[in-house]
């Protein structure tokens, strides 16, 4: 698969997918949206993919926001399809893939870049590292789900400040306050999602996908979280992955999940 805004190496079973805009600090546009569905949609769909690590090119920045010049003169009408078709096409539907996806943040990670960040599974940023929500700094607001997302990580009274500010956080701030699980220095920031990812890639895939939607259905209000932790529960006693699980504890060896 060829992609003209993004990289995608796989490695051992993690694939590395990497925003690549450097003329723009990897700012998103439609096309960078659209390119990522598809990239992440491709890998989630691969047996082989246990985690996926999601960065940006370069040193500067993770995703510097969205690409400005490509809706600031659009209507009323264009910007709710705007705000609607990219939450759809990427946000949630990163946050709902089966596949872990670690944001691996290197750089500024603002407006769109830190909603892709939220919209990750797992956060790790570099030291160097600064978030922000300034859309209200050019008369808007976050419009691909950053309201909702800071305020459910960082609490209600810190995502307001925020985003009221436009001001920057830094990454020992950001972990301070829930959202980063982790800071490293710039050189170790790719090795220790990797590290990471690897510990997801021992665990049985099945089950990890069905934790992902038991922890996100606790944020859907019209959805019983416990009634769907039942039923996810349950379902993975049917799996071979159980099975493997189970057989290798008791017999004291390494399990060797197939994700079936």
């Amino acid at each position: 698969m060829q992609f003209n805004n993004l990289t995608l190496q796989y490695k051992n079973g993690i694939g590395l997918l990497t925003v690549h805009r450097p003329e723009k600090l990897n700012a998103l546009n439609k096309a960078t949206i659209l390119e990522l569905h598809q990239a992440l949609k491709a890998l989630d769909s691969d047996k082989t993919v246990r985690a996926i690590i999601l960065t940006g090119s370069g040193e500067k920045a993770f995703v510097a926001g969205a690409d400005i010049s490509e809706f600031s003169d659009f209507d009323v009408h264009q910007a709710s399809q705007l705000s609607r078709e990219g939450q759809e096409l990427l946000f949630d539907f990163t946050e709902n893939l089966s596949t872990p996806v670690i944001a691996a943040i290197n750089g500024f990670a603002l407006g769109g870049g830190l909603e892709l960040a939220m919209s990750a599974h797992i956060r790790v940023a570099s030291s160097n590292a600064r978030m922000g929500l300034p859309e209200v700094s050019l008369g808007l607001i976050p419009g691909y789900g950053g309201t909702q997302r800071l305020a459910q990580l960082v609490g209600k009274g810190r995502a307001l400040q925020m985003i009221a500010s436009a001001q920057m956080i830094e990454a020992s701030t950001a972990e301070q306050w829930g959202l980063v699980n982790a800071v490293t220095d710039p050189e170790d920031l790719l090795p220790h999602c990797m590290s990471l990812a690897q510990k997801i890639q021992a665990n049985a895939p099945l089950a990890i996908a069905a934790a992902i939607k038991a922890v996100n259905a606790n944020y859907v209000p019209e959805i019983n979280g416990y009634e769907v932790e039942i039923s996810a529960f349950a379902n993975c006693f049917g799996t071979a992955d159980f099975k493997e699980g189970t057989s290798a504890f008791l017999e004291k060896r390494k399990a060797d999940f197939t994700g079936e």
